[in-house]
């Protein structure tokens, strides 16, 4: 058993937002040195961001790893919202890291879990008092992220996958629609595409084209000044705007109903975690009961999700802490 404190460089590589620290990892418990947000749009390379992040650290740590929103292949990933290509043989020598690792961030999500407290989660179904057994970890961000954890009977042994890219799956006539207003500027439609921040910006321009409705002057000034789809959940949120509004049950409704896919592929009786930067900002429309009546809404199945506790992860820095954690234990 670990007991002494191990420094560890971690990073959470996004779409949108890359995080690094240094931190300190004991046990369970991770604490943050120092760190620093990018805008990932603003560097033409990891390594770039990287060499700026070091070049504010004093004692460079001997240990890195980093949770990447992509699918990582050997000790490379190309990641998906972005054109960078990451090789942690690359990042070791380039740096003098002794121990460089990548994972796929949903995976890190899943390994920082441990590290969370109770504050941290806020739970939308209690679920089995006994439940145990695998866990599902979805996150809405950027993209849509979808990972495991495999029970043994004794640990939990985290997994990453691609199930965001699978394809969507219409259950009604309005579903339908968006999904062939979807085909004629995608081909492929993918959770991804639906169940994000650029799926709500998507969901909110088939709606208001679906009821033949002009977007207000007001909402598309708050929109032209860059987070498109924290304009769309600010006004559904405040209920300023109905198609705003309609917006976001569907997508709470569709977040739902792939959870509830996610959850039944994984057989996760041991619960689901909801992760990602958009579950906690739209925890009213989460709790509201769309979110779960859709999850549940798997015909024979319902009673098998009704035991499986659902858990919105409040604190954004799980998908930093996993990595730390992954570093100081293999």
């Amino acid at each position: 058993m670990q007991t002494e404190a191990i420094r560890v460089l971690s990073g959470d590589i996004g779409g949108t937002k890359t995080r690094l620290a240094i931190v300190t990892v004991q046990g369970t418990q991770v604490n943050i040195e120092h760190e620093v947000i990018y805008l990932s749009g603003d560097y033409d390379q990891f390594e770039i961001l990287l060499g700026e992040f070091m070049s504010s650290v004093v004692l460079s740590p001997t240990r890195a790893a980093f949770g990447v929103a992509g699918p990582v292949q050997g000790r490379v990933v190309q990641t998906t919202n972005l054109p960078w290509r990451i090789d942690a043989d690359v990042l070791q020598q380039q740096f003098g890291f002794e121990y460089c690792m990548l994972l796929n961030d949903l995976e890190a999500t899943a390994y920082g879990l441990p590290a969370l407290k109770k504050n941290d989660l806020l739970v939308l179904q209690e679920g089995a008092a006994d439940a145990i057994g695998n866990v599902a970890v979805i996150a809405a961000g950027t993209g849509l992220g979808e990972a495991g954890l495999f029970w043994d009977g004794e640990d939990y042994h985290p997994f990453a996958t691609q199930g965001g890219h699978t394809s969507f799956s219409p259950s009604n006539t309005l579903e339908f629609s968006l999904l062939r207003h979807l085909q004629q500027q995608y081909g492929h439609v993918s959770w991804e595409r639906i169940v994000s921040g650029m799926g709500i910006v998507s969901l909110h321009e088939f709606i208001c084209q679906y009821r033949g409705v002009v977007v207000p002057e007001w909402l598309l000034e708050e929109m032209s000044l860059g987070d498109e789809a924290a304009a769309i959940s600010a006004a559904a949120l405040a209920g300023r705007d109905e198609l705003c509004v309609q917006t976001m049950q569907l997508f709470t409704r569709l977040y739902g109903a792939e959870a509830g896919n996610l959850a039944l592929k994984i057989m996760s009786c041991g619960g689901l975690y909801l992760g990602g930067g958009i579950a906690p900002k739209i925890l009213p429309l989460l709790q509201s009961g769309e979110f779960l009546e859709a999850f549940l809404a798997k015909g024979r199945m319902r009673h098998l999700l009704e035991a499986m506790p659902v858990t919105v992860i409040l604190n954004d820095r799980a998908a930093l802490y996993g990595p730390a954690l992954y570093a100081v234990k293999h």
